[in-house]
C-alpha cells in the first residue's frame, strides 16, 4: 500500500489509481471462492425457507447470514447461543419497557432516544461482534413497528416473528459452517500469512540468485500489498481465540505486512547485490521459510540472530531493515507458549466477558453511543414529521452502519452511499423494470437473488476499505425484494426504502464526519497519542498490591491498548482516500506510525509486567525487583514524554533508556552469588525482554 500511495502521490491520477486499486481487491486469494460460496448458499437458503414458509422480516436473517458467516467456524458456532441470549433479552426489554410507554407520547419518544443510545452503546462495547449484529437487527427492525397505528396484538406477534427470522438464520448458517468447515482445510489467520511470508520468500531468493524477478511474483507481491492486512486483523479481533494468542498473532500479522510493504518497495528501486550481500539474502530467504514452517505447524517460531560481524556494509536498500523486521517476528511470542495451547485455551469461552473490560470507563464508547443516538433520532424525528414512514429505513440504516462506523471516515461513508445507489436504484429497482416481468416463479427468483448475492459477497470479502459497499448493496436490494411474499412490482416502494437508506446515509455523515470528524491523519496521530499515554500506564502497572485487583487492571489496559493499535492500522488505511494538501504530511506520518515498534514494545510490555507482579515462576530477587520498578518508571516517562512532543508540547529532552538499563543489569550483576554462573536462565530471560523493550523504546522516540 505504501507504494500504491507514494504511486499516487507521484505521478498517477486518482482515477487510474482507484482503478489500480479495485482491481488489486477485487482479485482471488485463496479461500475467498469458498467463502463466498458459504456467504452466498447460507443467504439463499434463508431467503428460501422465508419465502417457502411466509415468515416476515426473514430478509435481516439474510443480512444477519452475510456479517457473520465469513467469520471462523468455531466462532459463529460458538456465539449461537450468545446471539439466541441476546436477542430474547433484546425482544424482552422491547415489550416490556413499551408496554409501559406506549400510552404516553412523550415518554414513548424519550424511550425510543434511550434505546438508540443503548443500542449505539452496545455496538462499541459488545466484545462478542456477532452478538452486536443481534442486538441491533431486533432494535432496528422492532422500534419502527411500535410507531405503526395497528393493535398491539400485531405489534408483539410481529416482534417474535423478528426473533424467529433470527432464529432460522442461526440454524441454517451454522449448519452452513458445519458443512463447509469439512471442505475447508487450515486455519483463517495462519494460512494468509504463511501466503506472504512465501511471497517474500521468493522474492528474497530470487534476489539472492541474481536473477530477474518474474512477473507472477512481483504481481503477487503487489496485490498482497494493496490487500494489506485489514482483513486479517478483524478476522482475528472477531475470533474466539485467547486473549494471549490474539495479542501475539496480532504483532506478527503487523510484522509481516509491514515486511510484505519493504519487498514491495525493494522491487521498485534499482540495485546491484555484491556476493555477501546476496549470501544475506539467501540467510535471510531460509530464515523467512522457516518461519513460515513453524507457524504451519503451530509452532513458535525459533528466535532469530542475524550476525553480520566483521562484514562488509549492506548495499542492497531495504535489507537491513527487512532482516530486522524478521527477527521480530519470533520475539512476539514474547511467552514462548506453544501456540497448540492457546488455541486450545481458545476452546472455553465462557470465562470471556460480553462486554469489554473498563467499559464504563472508557469514554470513547460514550461519544460513539452520543454521535450514533443522535443520527437515528434525527432520522426518527424527520421521518415523523413528514409523515413518510416508508422511509423509516434511515433509522434501520444508521444502526446496521453503526456496525462498522467505529473509526469510521470519509472514504467509508462514500461506498455506503454509493453501495445504496447500486443495490437500491441500479440493481433494486433495475431488476423491478427490466428483470422481474418475465419472471414467473421463485426459481427466477432465486436465480436473481443468488447472483446479486455472491455480486455482494465478493466486496464483502475485501478488505474493510472497500467491504462495506458489499453490505449496503445487499442491504438495499433485500430491503426492496424480500419485504413481502411477492414479486415487488411497485417503484414507489423500493423509492422510499432507498430514500430512507440514503437519509440514514446522510445523516451518519453529518453527525460522525462533519460534527465530530476530523481527517483521519489526525484521528491517527491522536489515537497514538492514546497509546502512548495508555503504554506509559501499563508500564507502571501494577499498581495495587492486591494481585487480583492487579491482574484485572493489567487485563483492562491490554484490552484497551490493543483496541487502540487496530484503531491506529485502520485509520493509516483510511489515510490513502484522503486528499488535499495535507495528503503528504498525513503520507510520512502514516509511513513512521505503521512501523511494528509500537505493537512490539506493547507485546514485550506484557511479558515483562509477569516479573512486576511476579506470578509464578517469574520471580526475582528483591533488589532486582526494585530496580525493575524503577526502571518501569523511566519507561514510563519516556512514553509520555513521546507523547507530550507529538502533541507540541513539553520538553524536548529524552530519557536515557540506555543508561536505565545499565543500571538494572548492574543491580543484577550484584543480585548474582559469586559462585554461580553471571546469571541464571530466568534472570537472563528477564535481561534480554528488558533490552528489548529499550531498543525498541529508543527507536520509536526517534522516530516519532
Amino acid at each position: 500500500m505504501a507504494t500504491a500511495a507514494q504511486s499516487l502521490s507521484q505521478s498517477q491520477s486518482p482515477s487510474r489509481w482507484l482503478w489500480e486499486f479495485l482491481k488489486e481487491e477485487l482479485a482471488p486469494y485463496p479461500g475467498r471462492v469458498g467463502t463466498v460460496a458459504r456467504m452466498t448458499f447460507a443467504a439463499t437458503l434463508i431467503m428460501i425457507v422465508g419465502m417457502t414458509f411466509h415468515i416476515p422480516y426473514i430478509w435481516q436473517g439474510a443480512v444477519y447470514a452475510l456479517m457473520v458467516s465469513r467469520e471462523n467456524t468455531r466462532a459463529t458456532l460458538q456465539s449461537a447461543a450468545v446471539v439466541i441470549l441476546v436477542t430474547d433479552i433484546g425482544a424482552i426489554y422491547l415489550l416490556v419497557s413499551v408496554w409501559l410507554v406506549i400510552n404516553f407520547p412523550l415518554l414513548h419518544f424519550l424511550w425510543i432516544v434511550g434505546t438508540f443510545f443503548i443500542a449505539f452503546y452496545a455496538v462499541s462495547a459488545l466484545t462478542n461482534y456477532i452478538a452486536a449484529v443481534a442486538f441491533i437487527n431486533l432494535i432496528a427492525f422492532g422500534i419502527p413497528l411500535w410507531d405503526r397505528y395497528v393493535p398491539a396484538e400485531t405489534n408483539v406477534d410481529d416482534t417474535l416473528w423478528l426473533c424467529l427470522s433470527v432464529l432460522i438464520a442461526i440454524i441454517i448458517t451454522g449448519a452452513v459452517e458445519v458443512v463447509f468447515a469439512r471442505l475447508r482445510p487450515g486455519d483463517g489467520i495462519v494460512l494468509p500469512i504463511a501466503e506472504r511470508l512465501t511471497a517474500v520468500g521468493s522474492l528474497l531468493t530470487c534476489y539472492a540468485a541474481d536473477c530477474v524477478v518474474d512477473r507472477g511474483t512481483r504481481k503477487h507481491i503487489i496485490r498482497l500489498q494493496t490487500l494489506g492486512t485489514s482483513l486479517l486483523r478483524r478476522t482475528l479481533r472477531r475470533s474466539d481465540y485467547s486473549p494471549e494468542y490474539s495479542v501475539e498473532m496480532g504483532g506478527v500479522i503487523v510484522l509481516v505486512g509491514r515486511l510484505v510493504d519493504l519487498a514491495a518497495t525493494l522491487m521498485q528501486l534499482s540495485f546491484q547485490s555484491p556476493a555477501s550481500d546476496q549470501r544475506r539474502l539467501r540467510d535471510l530467504a531460509s530464515t523467512v521459510a522457516a518461519i513460515r514452517n513453524d507457524l504451519m505447524h503451530r509452532r513458535v517460531p525459533r528466535p532469530v540472530q542475524f550476525d553480520h560481524e566483521g562484514q562488509p556494509p549492506v548495499l542492497v536498500p531495504l535489507l537491513a531493515e527487512m532482516e530486522y523486521t524478521v527477527s521480530l517476528i519470533p520475539q512476539a511470542f514474547a511467552d514462548s507458549k506453544s501456540i497448540h495451547e492457546h488455541m486450545a485455551s481458545a476452546q472455553d469461552t465462557r470465562k470471556r466477558p460480553l462486554l469489554a473490560l473498563g467499559t464504563f470507563a472508557n469514554p470513547e464508547h460514550l461519544q460513539f453511543a452520543l454521535k450514533g443516538c443522535l443520527a437515528a433520532t434525527i432520522c426518527y424525528v424527520i421521518y415523523n414529521a413528514v409523515a413518510w414512514p416508508g422511509i423509516s429505513t434511515a433509522v434501520t440504516t444508521c444502526l446496521l452502519t453503526a456496525l462498522s462506523t467505529v473509526g469510521s471516515s470519509r472514504q467509508k461513508q462514500v461506498l455506503r452511499i454509493t453501495g445504496a445507489i447500486v443495490g437500491g436504484f441500479l440493481i433494486g429497482m433495475g431488476a423491478q423494470v427490466f428483470i422481474l416481468p418475465y419472471l414467473d416463479s421463485i426459481a427466477g427468483l432465486v436465480i436473481l437473488f443468488v447472483a446479486v448475492t455472491a455480486f455482494s459477497s465478493w466486496f464483502m470479502t475485501s478488505s474493510p476499505r472497500l467491504s462495506y459497499f458489499g453490505i449496503q448493496v445487499a442491504l438495499a436490494f433485500y430491503l426492496i425484494h424480500l419485504s413481502e411474499f411477492k414479486m415487488q412490482t411497485s417503484l414507489e416502494v423500493a423509492r422510499d426504502r432507498v430514500v430512507g437508506v440514503l437519509l440514514g446515509l446522510i445523516i451518519m455523515w453529518l453527525v460522525f464526519d462533519q460534527l465530530w470528524g476530523s481527517p483521519a491523519a489526525v484521528e491517527m496521530r491522536n489515537s497514538v497519542i492514546s497509546t502512548l499515554r495508555l503504554l506509559a500506564q501499563l508500564a507502571r502497572e501494577p499498581v495495587s498490591k492486591n494481585r487480583r485487583n492487579a491482574i484485572a487492571q493489567s487485563i483492562a489496559f491490554r484490552d484497551a491498548i490493543n483496541t487502540n493499535l487496530d484503531k491506529v492500522r485502520a485509520l493509516a488505511d483510511a489515510v490513502l482516500f484522503e486528499f488535499g494538501p495535507s495528503r503528504e504530511q498525513g503520507l510520512r506520518m502514516r509511513d513512521r506510525i505503521r512501523r511494528p515498534d509500537l505493537r512490539m514494545l506493547f507485546i514485550t510490555r506484557i511479558a515483562l509486567w509477569k516479573y512486576r507482579v511476579r506470578l509464578p515462576g517469574f520471580e526475582l530477587p528483591e533488589a532486582l525487583q526494585h530496580a525493575q520498578e524503577e526502571f518501569d518508571q523511566r519507561l514510563a516517562a519516556a512514553l509520555t514524554g513521546t507523547a507530550d512532543r507529538m502533541e507540541g508540547k513539553g520538553s524536548t529532552q529524552k530519557e536515557n533508556l540506555q543508561s536505565a538499563y545499565a543500571e538494572l543489569e548492574e543491580v543484577a550483576r550484584k543480585a548474582m552469588p559469586k559462585q554461580q554462573h553471571p546469571f541464571t536462565p530466568q534472570i537472563q530471560s528477564f535481561l534480554l525482554l528488558s533490552r528489548r523493550i529499550t531498543d525498541l523504546a529508543d527507536r520509536l522516540t526517534n522516530e516519532m
